[in-house]
């Protein structure tokens, strides 16, 4: 089973990690490579450069992190803003420069690609590309997070030694949650979704998780994540009724616009070790009958974050963690 470290959800209070860069990744602290004083123990190596005005080219930034550093021994690695992460040619440019550097990383196991924050780029605003290369160049990867949806693209892959793999964004194209669906992954034990909503790109229908939901692929997995959705009561409902639960151990449902009648179907399922609904708009009402349907079977709740929708002329609404 995958470390407890390398499972990583980046919850921070009420808050999601897009307004602060990741402090810890892939069980390791996160350190720029180029601060004053190198930092003492292993660390989860961190390249960047300024998303507004870059004093280098990425490509140059890393080349220096490569000399800098000794990178064979680079286990984890965080790449921040690649430049003007809004601009549409940038994370291609990135990404080839990175895959130009597998030789010389062969020890990664775990890579953060996009800890770009707030104050940098709105996760609307980032733009990526295909990000297939970086599964095709490192074979040993264990672990990867891709942040950022406008302009994701992925083809289905084959990777043997990925067990944890999360796509943050405020609005997953389908074609991505299909290709990642559709991709062989037979070491998978942890996956997480932020489906996002419609305004920036969340065009996935319920026949793209079916081979999910429905049990089909990955045979490992424990974790699901389907979060940070505008449609997340219908999210949960499916779920609920999935024929993956039955063999999951933790099912994250946060982030989302769940409320009372989304959290219905999840009182039945006690056979969780975790269920984390973390950012949602449930009752207190609610949030009373889960504790006392699951925590007596042993299930560990994360119900942090009772949310208030906000109300505008007379009519509530309901807003997911993470959007533009």
């Amino acid at each position: 089973m995958m470390r407890e470290a390398e499972i990583t959800t980046d919850w921070q209070g009420d808050n999601v990690a897009i307004y602060e860069h990741i402090s810890t990744f892939h069980g390791l602290p996160v350190a720029d490579f180029d601060q004053p004083s190198p930092p003492v123990g292993p660390v989860a190596w961190r390249v960047a450069v300024d998303s507004y005005d870059p004093a280098e080219p990425f490509g140059e930034a890393l080349q220096r992190f490569l000399t800098t550093v000794e990178a064979a021994s680079v286990t984890a690695l965080v790449i921040g803003p690649w430049g003007e992460v809004y601009e549409e040619e940038n994370s291609a440019t990135a990404i080839e420069a990175l895959v130009s550097a597998k030789d010389k990383l062969p020890a990664l196991t775990g890579l953060f690609y996009g800890d770009i924050v707030m104050e940098e780029a709105e996760i609307s605003w980032i733009q990526q590309s295909d990000v297939s290369p970086l599964f095709d160049a490192f074979p040993g990867l264990t672990e990867l997070v891709v942040r950022g949806g406008t302009g994701l693209t992925m083809r289905p892959v084959r990777h043997n030694t990925l067990r944890s793999l999360r796509f943050e964004a405020g609005g997953l194209p389908r074609a991505v949650i299909r290709a990642v669906i559709e991709s062989e992954l037979p070491a998978l034990e942890s996956l997480q979704l932020w489906l996002g909503v419609d305004e920036y790109g969340a065009d996935w229908r319920d026949p793209d998780l079916e081979p999910l939901l429905g049990g089909e692929r990955f045979t490992a997995l424990r974790y699901l994540g389907l979060q940070n959705s505008d449609k997340q009561n219908h999210v949960a409902r499916l779920a609920a009724e999935s024929t993956v639960v039955r063999r999951l151990e933790t099912l994250d449902l946060s982030l989302g616009t769940l409320t009372d009648e989304g959290a219905e179907p999840l009182l039945g399922l006690t056979h969780l070790k975790n269920l984390d609904l973390h950012h949602h708009f449930l009752s207190d009402e609610m949030i009373e009958r889960l504790r006392g349907a699951l925590e007596p079977a042993g299930v560990t709740l994360n119900l942090d974050g009772q949310e208030k929708p906000h109300t505008y002329d007379n009519e509530d609404y309901f807003y997911t963690a993470a959007a533009e």
